[in-house]
This record gives structure tokens, C-alpha cells and sequence, in this order.
């Protein structure tokens, strides 16, 4: 094999480095830093031909490839194939007046939202700028404004892919219904995406931000929460944050974000204004392209450890549970409001999210002691709380597989499209359909 990878650099243009290459260990590693990428070669793509070519060598040699732009979501599943790196395919283009974007396959949600802005538009972010639009929607997609528009994925129209023979084509719910459906959802398993089209979504006015308090306030923040959320419009999303970092005393905080005007939201949020005083108020008019300072999630590679689930209710007992004793080692424990046009009808794999929150639990596992302790703290939470079993395949970890995220009916097919478009099994996604 090694001597055919060697080969590998007289059919692309973009980098290819190999084991003991300079910089070959820098390439492989995932955004997660805690979990290994175990692979032959990187390949960094130089554009779509690169990709195509690629696949035509893997496929002729029985080689797998896996794509990533910067890694997001990766698992040791990719182990033993070809990472390939399609960041420099960051293409962009914007069409205002029918409201459409065409972006490639590495460009970051960050990029797309600061284009977007200055015509009044938005696509769907999640909490993060730095992951890449097409994987985020390959993985069905939660967003901010979920409530609003669904799924991620709901928006995409049409894929520019390279398919497991190598071939350049253009993949939409006409030309090829059954392979348009997986991959709005899917994963990576079912051909390599180049770009995609997608719908932009009208934002003339957003107000959003993170407010703080103090954990003694706890109660009283969450049941604030609550109300708000129980009957929230579907402009407004709000997501609840139990907070530990290390060296500071924990807290809790509302994150929002409503598509209207100021004074609107400010009214819907009055319950918070209600509460003792915060410790910071973030919350002020903003421009889609500041999405990313709600969270101010982290913006270089780290180690983590999560683990997501889907909550049926958040009723009084689920509230005492979240409450009950200090979040440590976990830093994070985030509950998300989903409904509205996410419950509603969607031709996707993951199809309607009933469950009306989704729970996410992060911690960092800077030793093995710790590591331990935050998956037992995580698995305690779990435990303790209303969860359905199901959850979105983004928020899928590693050791977690498809049928975490798909019903079976929905698994089966995907399956199916993976026998006829991949047979031979040229492409491996985070979680493979397959097992």
C-alpha cells in the first residue's frame, strides 16, 4: 500500500503527505484532539478534479477515502482510510434576489453568514462559525433558526458531488431523488461533496446574546426558561447553559436569538428582566454574521468529550434533576428548545424532531481519571433525565453509531442507497450506515 500511496502524488495537485512526511501528523488530527486518526495519507485538495481523481485512484487499488474539511465530528470509524481535506474548496457565491447561495465543501458557516448579512439574508448556523456549512448539513443540521426553517439540511438544493466511480455530478431531488434524500441528513457515506446550493432565509432584524447569573439563581432562571420557551413563537429559539470552566464559580445562562425587531424580543424575553440582576447581559441588536459571539464557542482544535441526547419534557422533576448537584467535571450542560418547523414535516433521514429539547453534556478529558469521571458524569445526567433514546447525528460521539440517530426504516434505506451508489464501499462517513 505505501508504494501506492507514494504514487498518489502524480494524480493530484493538491498535498499528499504520508507517514513520517513533516507536517503528516499536524494533517490528520481531528478538531477533537482527544480522539486518533489512525491513516495512511492526507490528501489536501487543490479543487473538485483533485477530488475526482482521488477517488479514481482509491477506488482501482480498494483504498477507502473519508473526507473532512477541518475535522468536526470525527471518530476513529475513518481509521485505515485516506483523509482528504477539501478546506480549499471555499468557494462562495451569492444570489440576493432569488435568495440562494452555492458554497464548497470547506467553507466555514462564518463566511457564508458575513456575505449573507449585508443583503438582509442569513443561512442556518449552528452555535459555532468555524464548521463547515456542507458538513453541518450532511449531518441534518441544528441551527438557530431551526424553529423557524427545520432542519439544515431542508435548505440545501442541490450537491455537486463525485461519486464512487470517480465521476463529477450534480445530485438534486430530480436527478436523483433517493441519493439527494441520504445525503441531506445521511452522512458522509454516499459520495463526496464538492459544493451545494442552498436557500438563504430573510433576516432584515436579529436581537440576541447570552445573559449570566450566578448558579444560586438557578431555579429561579430555569423556570423563567420555561415559561418562555412553553410558548415562544418560532422567530424566538432559546438555549440554557449550566456553566463550569475551570477557576471560576458556576453559572447559568440564557442564550437567544429572535428573527424580528428589538422591542419584540425584549417583550418575549421579560421574564429574564424579571430575575435578580445578571451578572452580564449580552443581549442587544446584531447582525447575523455576530452569530458567533453568543457562545463564543472556541475557535482552534482542543480535546472533548460530549455526549447529546433528545429530551421528551422539561417538566418540574426534570428541572430538580438538571439543579441537583454541581455540573463538575462537565463544563458545559446545554439544553436546546427545538420545535417549530424542526417538529414539522421533513423529506429528510432524520425526518420531524418531535422531542421538544435537545440536551448536549461537554467536559474535557484532560487525563484518563478525568476522562473517566466526565462519561460517568455524562452518563448519570443521561440517566437521570427524560431522554428518548434517539438523538441528531451531529450530536452523535464517538463509540455511538447511525443507529443512535435513524429509526429503522429510515437505516434500512439509507443502507440500500449506500449498496447502489457505493458497493464497493469507496467512501466511510464519521458513522457509517453500514455499522
Amino acid at each position: 500500500m505505501i508504494d501506492d500511496l507514494r504514487d498518489l502524488r502524480t494524480h493530484v495537485r493538491g498535498r499528499v503527505l504520508l507517514p513520517g512526511d513533516d507536517g503528516f501528523d499536524q494533517a490528520r488530527r481531528p478538531w477533537n484532539l482527544a480522539v486518533e486518526q489512525s491513516v495512511p495519507a492526507v490528501v489536501e485538495a487543490a479543487d473538485a478534479a483533485d477530488v475526482a481523481a482521488l477517488v479514481r485512484f482509491a477506488r482501482a487499488r480498494g483504498l477507502t477515502v473519508s473526507a473532512q474539511p477541518n475535522g468536526h465530528g470525527a471518530t476513529p470509524a475513518l481509521n485505515g482510510a485516506i483523509l482528504l481535506r477539501t478546506r480549499r474548496l471555499d468557494a462562495l457565491e451569492i444570489d440576493p434576489d432569488a435568495r440562494r447561495a452555492r458554497v464548497g465543501a470547506g467553507l466555514p458557516s462564518g463566511r457564508l453568514q458575513a456575505a449573507a448579512a449585508p443583503y438582509g439574508l442569513t443561512g442556518l448556523p449552528g452555535s459555532s462559525p468555524v464548521v463547515s456549512v456542507t458538513g453541518v448539513a450532511l449531518g441534518g443540521g441544528l441551527s438557530w433558526f431551526g424553529r423557524a426553517h427545520g432542519w439544515v439540511a431542508d435548505s440545501v438544493t442541490a450537491f455537486d458531488v463525485v461519486d464512487a466511480e470517480g465521476r463529477r455530478r450534480r445530485v438534486t431531488a430530480d436527478a436523483d431523488p433517493d441519493l439527494f434524500w441520504a445525503m441531506r441528513g445521511g452522512g458522509g457515506d454516499f459520495a463526496i461533496v464538492t459544493a451545494a446550493e442552498l436557500s438563504l432565509h430573510r433576516a432584515p432584524s436579529l436581537y440576541g446574546g447570552r445573559t449570566v447569573w450566578p448558579i444560586e439563581h438557578g431555579a429561579a432562571v430555569l423556570e423563567a426558561y420555561r415559561r418562555i420557551t412553553a410558548t415562544a413563537p418560532d422567530a424566538l429559539t432559546l438555549w440554557l447553559d449550566l456553566l463550569h470552566f475551570p477557576g471560576a464559580d458556576p453559572v447559568i445562562a440564557v442564550d437567544a436569538t429572535h428573527l424580528g425587531e428589538a422591542a419584540e424580543a425584549r417583550d418575549l424575553l421579560s421574564p429574564l428582566d424579571r430575575l435578580p440582576r445578571p451578572l452580564a447581559d449580552g443581549r442587544r441588536t446584531m447582525t447575523v454574521a455576530e452569530l458567533g459571539s453568543i457562545t463564543a464557542e472556541p475557535t482552534d482544535p482542543g480535546a472533548g468529550s460530549s455526549r447529546g441526547e433528545l429530551l421528551t419534557g422539561l417538566d418540574d422533576a426534570t428541572a430538580e434533576a438538571l439543579l441537583a448537584d454541581p455540573i463538575a467535571p462537565l463544563m458545559s450542560v446545554q439544553i436546546r428548545h427545538l420545535g417549530g418547523a424542526l417538529a414539522r414535516a421533513s423529506d429528510s433521514p432524520h425526518g420531524p424532531l418531535t422531542e421538544p429539547y435537545a440536551l448536549y453534556l461537554f467536559g474535557v478529558p484532560a487525563d484518563p481519571a478525568t476522562a473517566g469521571a466526565v462519561t460517568a458524569r455524562q452518563r448519570a445526567f443521561a440517566d437521570s433525565l427524560p431522554v428518548s433514546g434517539r438523538k441528531p447525528l451531529t450530536f452523535l460521539a464517538p463509540g455511538e453509531t447511525a443507529a443512535d440517530a435513524f429509526a429503522p426504516a429510515a437505516l434500512d434505506r439509507l443502507r440500500e442507497v449506500k449498496r447502489r451508489h457505493d458497493p464497493h464501499g469507496v467512501f466511510r462517513g464519521n458513522f457509517p450506515v453500514s455499522g
